[in-house]
């Protein structure tokens, strides 16, 4: 299915990642929807695979890390449209909470950049509002 102009909403999984100091992975996206700004990782869900399988996959793909996701922020709905009002993308985005577990921190695949960031540091970055309410959620879950 395309991503642009979907004939039905496309599922993807959102996974906020905090390590032992509090710190939440972000990334810039390198792709669009949302190319430039900083965002949760993940991706969609692929033919056959459990979300929390699609957790796991996209974290290591985008990010080179391990993780250990265990708690369901919420269910999200992004719609973008273009210009003429036609939807132009629309995901469903499944949000998890995770622990790090191991690797090296790096973007790779279609983020330009990933980094730790403590909540303090979140008003400096360009964050789509619905991503600011999910972090703020799992802030408040890891304390």
């Amino acid at each position: 299915m395309t991503r642009e102009y979907p004939k039905a909403p496309l599922v993807g999984v959102g996974v906020v990642v905090y390590n032992e100091q509090k710190k939440v992975i972000l990334v810039r996206r390198g792709n669009d929807p949302s190319k430039g700004l900083w965002a949760i990782p993940g991706g969609n869900v692929e033919i056959g695979e459990q979300v929390h399988q699609t957790a796991i996959r996209e974290l290591l793909e985008e990010c080179n890390v391990h993780i250990e996701p265990y708690d369901l922020l919420g269910v999200v709905d992004l719609i973008l449209k273009d210009n003429n009002g036609k939807i132009q993308y629309h995901y469903v985005l499944i949000e998890y909470l995770a622990k790090y577990v191991e690797g090296e921190l790096k973007p790779r695949s279609d983020v330009s950049d990933a980094g730790w960031f403590a909540k303090e540091d979140l008003a400096g970055l360009d964050i789509p509002e619905v991503t600011l309410k999910i972090l703020e959620k799992a802030f408040q879950k890891i304390g």
